[in-house]
């Protein structure tokens, strides 16, 4: 009987097993594919898993870098053009690939289900749908899988990746090349780091207008610059304050925005909207 009975007990605990394996199987994340390219750590958000996907299987299809690939009218590779600046990138017009923004553009709006991060490194970079940010000092200890890397200076930045976890980066990095996983470069001009939203934007929201126009370290003129909107740029706003009279355009404003994504200051003058900008706080 107690033969019987251990015997009974040990097949309800096989059954269970097996009940419960299934579901343990199906919890851990897939495999990176043989490229290495994957989800290489835990904690990243659903989306960011469907970007890095989405940019990994650009990557085990073998798709070129291209120079300017990926900035048509919708996301997606395009045929690329000639960098004169770089002999390698003759052969770019005819390969259809990416270059590093539109290989972020894409993942992003797979993941998004909406274009969110149209334009190159630097608006992705500074984009108002940054969840959390980074600095180079602070290393890749902070940072989650889908993380876009920036490369270059605040007022040009050239290069952007997507972060997959363990050290590891998913880019389009040159000419002549196919679309790879290198480990995170550090060091050199690593910028920093900024953590996607792809929800819905919080803050006061505007378009600016007029090109070339620099953003301040202070509400001067006379500041140290530090980034220039090339054209019409969605901005967040977090206050404004009345400071140094400008006069530019035909418009004379003391009123200047403080703009949290940049930590700089500019001109009310050339954001869309009244002088003094509705709904919008006074700075401290």
């Amino acid at each position: 009987m107690l033969r019987r009975t251990g015997i009974i007990t040990t097949l309800i605990g096989l059954m269970a097993l097996l009940l419960w394996a299934p579901a343990a199987v199906a919890a851990t994340p897939a495999a990176p594919a043989a490229s290495g390219c994957g989800v290489l750590a835990s904690g990243g958000s659903a989306a960011a898993e469907r970007a890095i996907a989405a940019a990994c299987a650009q990557v085990d299809a073998g798709t070129w870098y291209t120079w300017g690939g990926g900035h048509g009218a919708r996301p997606g590779a395009t045929y690329g053009q000639v960098d004169p600046t770089d002999p390698a990138s003759q052969h770019d017009p005819e390969r259809l690939g990416f270059d590093c923004s539109g290989l972020v553009r894409y993942a992003y709006a797979q993941a998004a289900g909406s274009d969110i991060l149209n334009g190159d490194a630097s608006r992705q970079y500074y984009t108002v749908r940054a969840a959390a940010r980074f600095t180079a000092a602070q290393g890749i200890a902070p940072l989650l899988p889908g993380d876009l890397l920036a490369y270059g200076t605040s007022a040009d930045l050239h290069h952007i990746a997507i972060y997959l976890g363990a050290g590891k980066m998913v880019e389009a990095k040159q000419s002549g090349t196919h679309l790879m996983v290198s480990d995170v470069r550090l060091g050199g001009d690593y910028f920093g780091a900024v953590r996607v939203n792809t929800g819905a934007v919080t803050g006061h929201v505007f378009e600016t207008w007029g090109t070339g126009v620099w953003t301040k370290t202070a509400p001067s003129v006379g500041a140290d610059r530090v980034y220039a909107f090339p054209d019409s740029t969605t901005i967040r706003v977090e206050c404004q304050k009345h400071a140094e009279v400008v006069t530019s355009d035909g418009y004379t404003n003391d009123a200047w925005a403080y703009l949290p994504d940049y930590k700089a200051w500019m001109t009310n003058i050339y954001i869309k909207g009244s002088a003094w900008l509705d709904g919008v706080p006074t700075c401290p």
